[in-house]
């Protein structure tokens, strides 16, 4: 069988991720030559394909995978269009000449901190999926007393509303305040359940008062980003998150280079060397010169004639002339068409 499956299709080509497309395709939002598509229906190139009616152009040659670190601020929202007018991660973000950006995961309103991006579906998918389990390390301050019973449930497992969930690790961060109320924790999580660091927390009947996203996998926020604000990873951290997940650049096929053809100059070229013809001319010409000779017909270019076969004067395409006797005073005119002389008067 021919093409590809239309999940991984539309994925590489950035539209979503393996996952979000299949929910698409249940809704009937995707389209193959106007037809609705079906899960695991092979797509090629040259069909038309939509998408929410938007035309979507599948990518002939694998695209360059691009990631995106963005310093999200408290307030924004992980969405593309908010019905009321609220600020957006996805407004400020480069365009693309092909695809969309694709959210890694999701921030809630009031969680800041690191946000990737990319324009590969299947890389977004194995970042999130659970059975590659990704890290994902947090600073959260907590209102409340956190004693080492509550840590060893967090590390052991507490039985959420959607199944077991636990803290990889859980470590005593830098408190401003000393013993205030407040503390702060780096706790970290393998999988992206909706708001699970707060529900982890919460099921102790303790308060979130912040919590900052500090690293994704191998990609952490560090201090060079401002908040609002996107950079693209660097050569070796895109070569980092790929190898975490077990995935490789694609390799774009080179299109060979087309030679320019050297185009003849336009001005003579003084350093050539003269043939044998143009040698004997230059001395024909410089011994008439010095004879005190003007240039003979030879050395002026053939002029061509009206007809346009060449010189009318030259030998070779010359004919011979009839030969006329030159016209006297007293020579009697031609009567007539018959051309014979006229009678004397």
């Amino acid at each position: 069988m021919t093409g590809e499956r239309i999940q991984k299709a539309l994925a590489t080509a950035g539209v979503a991720s393996r996952r979000e497309i299949e929910r698409m395709i249940e809704e009937g939002r995707i389209t193959v030559n106007g037809q609705p598509a079906t899960p695991g229906q092979r797509v090629e190139a040259k069909d038309r394909i939509r998408v929410d009616e938007r035309s979507v152009q599948l990518q002939l040659e694998p695209e360059r995978i691009r990631v995106l670190l963005y310093k999200k601020q408290v307030g924004e929202l992980v969405t593309r269009d908010d019905p009321d007018g609220r600020k957006t991660v996805f407004r400020k973000l480069p365009k693309l000449d092909s695809g969309r950006w694709i959210a890694v995961g999701r921030l809630d309103i009031n969680t800041s901190g690191l946000l990737l991006f990319t324009n590969n579906g299947e890389l977004a998918r194995r970042l999130t999926h659970p059975s590659f389990e990704v890290p994902r390390t947090y600073a959260v301050r907590v209102l409340g007393t956190v004693d080492d019973a509550v840590i060893s449930r967090w590390k052991s497992g507490v039985v959420l509303e959607d199944g077991m969930a636990r803290f990889e690790r859980v470590e005593q961060g830098e408190n401003e305040d000393g013993e205030g109320a407040n503390q702060w924790y780096i706790v970290s999580v393998r999988e992206g359940r909706n708001r699970l660091v707060r529900r982890l927390i919460e099921s102790q009947d303790l308060q979130v008062s912040r919590l900052i996203r500090l690293s994704y996998g191998p990609l952490e926020l560090g201090r060079g980003n401002k908040s609002g604000t996107a950079r693209e990873a660097t050569p070796q951290e895109l070569a980092a998150v790929l190898a975490a997940v077990g995935m490789e650049e694609p390799e774009r096929p080179q299109r060979p280079r087309r030679e320019r053809r050297a185009e003849p100059s336009r001005t003579p070229d003084r350093h050539r060397r003269p043939d044998k013809r143009e040698r004997q001319a230059i001395a024909e010409r410089a011994e008439r010169q010095g004879r005190g000779e003007r240039p003979g017909r030879a050395d002026k270019p053939a002029r061509s004639d009206r007809s346009g076969r060449g010189d009318a004067r030259s030998p070779a395409s010359a004919r011979p002339a009839r030969a006329r006797p030159a016209p006297t005073r007293n020579a009697p005119r031609d009567a007539g068409r018959g051309g014979k002389p006229a009678r004397p008067r």
